[in-house]
């Protein structure tokens, strides 16, 4: 698979059976149940949504960049990649897509990558690993910090360089892009809408997402 394949939804939004906004900097957990069509809206266009799953019948088989990129052969994402656990079991399908590549290799920020990154005093600085930790303890899904896994970062920008090295770019999204995945098996999702302020990853500026699934 190369390049972006644009395609729209044909789900209506009055349809949806869940429907949240995600501020800017928090995190979010939900289950999906086989066949549920998943959508994560770009509402105000360049926030990165750091992204994980896991397999709910065997939830230490979580989502596994390696086996996603090597089955597609490609590092990026639109719409019909897989998603794949680290056994390589397909957990989701990427079914419409507006923006057409999402990161796999740029990881979620924490304190210790702002320091190394940044500066020393950014180790306080809110961030996606907290995020996601701060979700797994307070669900009672089994899981634990033990089990952060490899993330996805839709609608986030991160090509890679001629010397093999990987930037953070301006995002490519815009206001109301979306993307929109399908579930394969029962799996967990865990978001942290990304608080990062010292790359363009989020135009600097957070922002809030919307959230929808279908049955």
């Amino acid at each position: 698979m190369n390049g972006f394949v644009r395609k729209e939804s044909i789900l209506k939004l009055v349809d949806a059976i869940y429907d949240y906004t995600l501020p800017a900097g928090e995190g979010w957990m939900h289950e999906l149940k086989p066949g549920q069509i998943f959508r994560i809206i770009d509402l105000e266009g360049n926030q990165a949504v750091d992204t994980t799953f896991y397999d709910m019948t065997n939830p230490e088989d979580h989502y596994g960049a390696i086996a996603t990129i090597t089955a597609q052969e490609n590092i990026y994402l639109t719409t019909g990649s897989i998603l794949r656990a680290e056994s390589g079991k397909p957990l989701f399908e990427i079914v419409a897509d507006l923006t057409g590549r999402h990161d796999t290799i740029g990881g979620a920020c924490s304190s210790q990558s702002n320091t190394v990154r940044y500066a020393r005093e950014k180790i306080y600085m809110h961030n996606c690993r907290d995020s996601f930790m701060l979700q797994l303890a307070k669900k009672p899904a089994g899981l634990a910090k033990r089990d952060l896994a490899p993330n996805i970062n839709f609608f986030m920008n991160v090509p890679v360089t001629k010397d093999g090295g990987f930037k953070f770019d301006d995002g490519i999204s815009a206001p109301g892009n979306y993307v929109e995945v399908k579930a394969l098996e029962h799996t967990m999702v865990l978001i942290s809408n990304c608080p990062q302020l010292n790359n363009p990853c989020n135009a600097y500026n957070p922002t809030p997402v919307r959230l929808l699934i279908w049955d």
